[in-house]
């Protein structure tokens, strides 16, 4: 699979919400136009260079098939294109929704499935008034896109992965992360994480 960092994903997303085609101006009127002229232009080389668009007679650019693969292609499961999409970087539930173009319903509910298989790992944001809980890929999320990219997403599912310990150290791997956010000596810290990290040891036994 073609690997996509933030600003190929940026500009690829420009096709999709435009029925596969983009041009100058819908660059321009983006997020994109932050990182000026030299870097876009580059993005878009790089892009082509990987089949990923064509430019076409009327200095449009199209995403290609290969493109679609990557995040949009509707025979793959959705559970597999978010973890493609937390690859690149971590993403609030909304912005995951937005990107795959799919219900806010669709996605919460596989997030919570890849949350409680500990593939994914939650961490709420307080913003203004409001908390966001914005979801990053755990280790064990990458190794399962690996086996599923060697394979093929045919022969992997999330239901065989189940188990009730599997909830508990999602909690844990949470709440570390949690810890190391605090304010707190490092002794500390490092006191509590070791005594969660025994923890997770015994589980996987």
């Amino acid at each position: 699979m073609a690997r996509l960092g933030f600003v190929d994903l940026e500009i690829l997303y420009l096709g999709i919400k435009g029925d596969g085609n983009f041009n100058e101006k819908d660059i321009a009127n983006s997020s994109l136009q932050r990182l000026g002229v030299g870097r876009i232009l580059d993005s878009l080389a790089s892009l082509k260079d990987r089949k990923l668009i064509d430019l076409n007679e009327d200095r449009t650019f199209s995403i290609t098939s290969l493109a679609r693969y990557t995040l949009w292609d509707e025979k793959m499961p959705l559970w597999v294109k978010i973890l493609r999409l937390l690859e690149i970087k971590s993403f609030n539930d909304a912005e995951i929704s937005d990107y795959l173009q799919k219900t806010n319903q669709e996605t919460c509910e596989e997030i919570e499935n890849l949350r409680q298989n500990q593939l994914v790992l939650m961490s709420p944001q307080r913003i203004e008034s409001k908390i966001i809980r914005t979801y990053e890929i755990l280790p064990e999320g990458i190794e399962k896109l690996k086996s599923v990219e060697k394979e093929g997403f045919e022969k992997h599912n999330l239901d065989d992965i189940h188990k009730p310990e599997i909830e508990i150290m999602s909690k844990i791997n949470q709440t570390i992360k949690e810890i190391n956010e605090l304010d707190v000596p490092d002794d500390k810290k490092e006191k509590i994480i070791m005594n969660l990290s025994q923890i997770k040891e015994k589980l996987e036994m």
